[in-house]
């Protein structure tokens, strides 16, 4: 979205906008699995399961100018996950902030994509990440710092249910809500899954809910590979209704359950997932995969279309 109002929403309807969101998570996919083969290897699995997020995001919520990263009034989205970058260089290309060209680079030396996100060398990734828990700090201090400047940009910050087990990230929690940072949106990626293992068993969250609750945030919890749902809960995180003039109100939390892998059975069914390392021959068939699911869901779409015009 490259409109400079502060409603970054067109008048377009929820079908029209899902439909939109839903393609270019297509597409994200697509690019994510293209580099991953780039490397043989890589986060790819986490890229596929945050793509409906990602393009939700950056497709219809945000306010940016691909021409221009820089852009003093854009909105900030903070990937404290550094290691989901694959997933982001294929939103930002997808965006219009890369070119589409250059996601081949991915990993290799002197590339601008490296394999863990570094603001130093990439258009369009406002932090660097890699050790967990700085995100929503970061986040945090640049939201304070828009509002003294009188800036109305929306801060976004992406996390992991992994990151949840670090106490730098409740510390910052309670301090956006005590600082009433109405324009801070967390969005937590709950795939269940850590590099330890299940994310259950390194360290118990949930009832997660209730804890960002009780911070004093504003919780919404949804399928994050639901177009739909992820539409309406950001809708509902960014809404004026609850921010006042000056930017002050409860911050939002966004917390997503997706499937790692999604769109790729192959994937999906691996037990190893957190780190991939994707066989030669299975590229294939993961791109076919994505490919007939996609094809699989258009036709179902369409079907449905013209049995709501009989």
């Amino acid at each position: 979205m490259t409109s400079s109002t502060l409603e970054p929403r067109t008048a377009t309807g929820m079908a029209e906008r899902r439909a939109a969101v839903e393609a270019a998570a297509h597409r994200i996919r697509r690019h994510a699995l293209f580099m991953g083969e780039v490397q043989g290897q890589g986060y790819v699995g986490q890229a596929l399961g945050a793509a409906d997020i990602l393009a939700t995001v950056y497709t219809d919520q945000l306010r940016f100018r691909p021409e221009d990263p820089e852009w003093e009034d854009r909105d900030r989205f903070l990937l404290s996950t550094g290691h989901y970058a694959i997933g982001l260089y294929a939103a930002l290309a997808e965006a219009g902030i890369i070119p589409v060209e250059e996601l081949e680079t991915y990993g290799s030396d002197g590339s601008r994509l490296p394999m863990s996100g570094m603001s130093t060398y990439t258009p369009g990734m406002e932090i660097s990440g890699g050790s967990l828990g700085h995100g929503l700090t970061v986040a945090v201090g640049l939201a304070l710092g828009l509002r003294y400047r009188g800036n109305a940009a929306r801060v976004v910050n992406f996390l992991s249910d992994g990151e949840l087990d670090e106490g730098s990230t409740w510390e910052a929690a309670m301090g956006a809500a005590h600082h009433r940072l109405g324009r801070l949106t967390a969005v937590v990626d709950i795939n269940a899954l850590q590099a330890d293992g299940a994310t259950a068993g390194v360290l118990r969250t949930e009832p997660v809910t209730d804890k960002w609750a009780a911070c004093g945030w504003r919780v919404f919890r949804v399928d994050g590979n639901d177009v739909g749902a992820l539409l309406e809960a950001f809708d509902a995180a960014g809404s004026g209704s609850a921010v006042t003039d000056d930017g002050e109100g409860a911050p939002a939390v966004v917390l997503c359950d997706t499937k790692v892998g999604r769109g790729v059975p192959l994937l999906e069914q691996r037990e190893k997932a957190h780190f991939m390392r994707i066989e030669e021959h299975e590229w294939a068939i993961c791109n076919e995969q994505l490919e007939a699911g996609w094809a699989a869901r258009q036709e179902a779409s369409q079907a449905k279309g013209q049995e709501e015009k009989a």
